[in-house]
């Protein structure tokens, strides 16, 4: 007789009912591959806790925005002994918070004395729309606050005059340049330090541990680096600010001998086709320089002719 503990048995509604998937969901991923197909007991199949385990971890996976495709070959990879605690180690990392910040609660009151004192619903709507707020299911007098110091800055800015819909506005440009950053910075790093992990098949576990513990260290290089150049900006361009509208001009440094040029990704990508990343500054200048002086030795020359047609005039 065998002692050894039986795991529970599940039938294919008891397993949909545990696991929260559907019992069509459930063949589906039997049909694809992505479930082990259940024992046959007599005229019932069944489903063991292996099962259960394996519709939580694709649903893991589904909420963290793996397609079917990779969550199969990530379980393939698994199954054949390569391991996936590194991969969802990785995951993890990178899906976790990005800062310190902890979201709190507020209650519509509260909110409404924050910002004055005066109910503003299109103000609340909009600030639902753009993630600042969260509504909190089944208490529509709650708000969810993700990032209480972006909240804290918007009430000090509306507290020394700024209209709300102009703060608004400011977060929607400075989110779209901010997303930016953030898209070259791991575009970056993806060709320097992530390029090795990211073959045709997934990494191996060691890979995705050594992978993590590189994302732990590279974080924090992106928010300080942008601190330290906005600070440099702001530094320059508040002066300048104060300058202009004070009315005393003094020498620029030579910080002031440069200024920035948005040019459209195509471009740029374009430009680096050509002479490289580190190069793209120096062909923009030259390539407009040579353009000013085309433009300059066509004015010379159209001024040249105009002089000669008036002087050959009877």
């Amino acid at each position: 007789m065998n002692d050894e503990p039986v795991g529970v048995a599940y039938r294919i509604e008891d397993l949909a009912h545990h696991s929260g998937a559907t019992v069509r969901t459930i063949r589906a991923y039997q049909d694809r591959g992505l479930l082990p197909r259940p024992e046959r007991r007599g005229r019932a199949n069944v489903y063991a806790d292996a099962h259960l385990a394996r519709l939580r971890q694709i649903a893991d996976l589904l909420d963290r925005g793996y397609t079917l495709a990779s969550i199969k070959e990530l379980l393939e990879a698994w199954d054949a002994g390569r391991g996936l605690g590194g991969i969802l180690g990785l995951v993890a990392e990178i899906d976790g918070p990005w800062t310190d910040e902890e979201a709190v609660r507020m209650s519509r009151a509260e909110l409404d004395e924050r910002f004055g004192g005066s109910p503003d619903d299109a103000a609340v709507a909009e600030a639902v729309e753009l993630g600042v707020l969260e509504r909190v299911p089944g208490d529509g007098e709650v708000y969810l606050v993700p990032s209480p110091q972006e909240l804290a800055v918007a009430a000090e800015l509306y507290a020394a005059g700024v209209p709300l819909s102009a703060i608004s506005g400011h977060l929607r440009e400075l989110r779209g340049k901010v997303e930016h950053i953030a898209s070259r910075f791991l575009e970056f790093t993806t060709e320097h330090v992530f390029a090795r992990y990211l073959g045709e098949h997934p990494p191996s576990d060691a890979e995705a541990t050594e992978a993590a513990s590189l994302v732990r260290r590279l974080r924090p290089l992106a928010r300080q680096t942008v601190d330290a150049e906005l600070a440099r900006a702001m530094r320059l361009f508040a002066n300048r600010h104060l300058r202009d509208h004070l009315g005393t001009r003094q020498p620029h440094g030579p910080m002031d001998g440069t200024r920035s040029v948005e040019l459209p990704v195509a471009t740029t990508r374009a430009v680096e086709a050509l002479v490289g990343a580190g190069q793209v500054a120096a062909f923009v200048t030259a390539a407009a320089e040579r353009e000013v002086q085309a433009r300059t030795l066509d004015q010379l020359a159209s001024n040249h002719n105009n002089h000669n047609i008036v002087d050959e005039t009877p």
